[in-house]
């Protein structure tokens, strides 16, 4: 099993949600994080006044998939939330050991 983290904007998400959707995939948890990359941040005017916005408002989007999917989901996210400009966001893939499900006690892809 994989654990895919996908930082993007927050326009993305219906996008993201749709093309997941599109390969059944049937869970996931969306956080409101901020940070930046290269794009450093952006300037905002207020009331005439220029500031310096030092982190971006994005949304971490943590999957959990079987191992046999996880390429076609991180192409579903891409296809999502790609726009083509600085700060798309990036997708981390990481291992995944075991998954319980509470309620059950299923284990494994049975649990996703």
């Amino acid at each position: 099993m994989k654990l895919l983290k996908c930082i993007v904007r927050p326009s993305a998400l219906d996008r993201v949600k749709e093309e997941l959707g599109k390969l059944g995939v049937m869970g996931m948890t969306v956080s409101e994080v901020k940070g930046f990359g290269r794009q450093k941040g952006h300037k905002e005017v207020y009331r005439g006044a220029e500031y310096n916005i030092d982190f971006t408002p994005k949304l971490k989007i943590e999957i959990v998939v079987a191992d046999e999917i996880a390429d076609r989901v991180v192409g579903a996210v891409k296809v999502g939330a790609h726009s083509g400009n600085i700060g798309d966001g990036k997708i981390f893939v990481l291992p995944v050991e075991e998954v319980v499900r509470i309620r059950t006690g299923e284990t494994g892809d049975a649990a996703i």
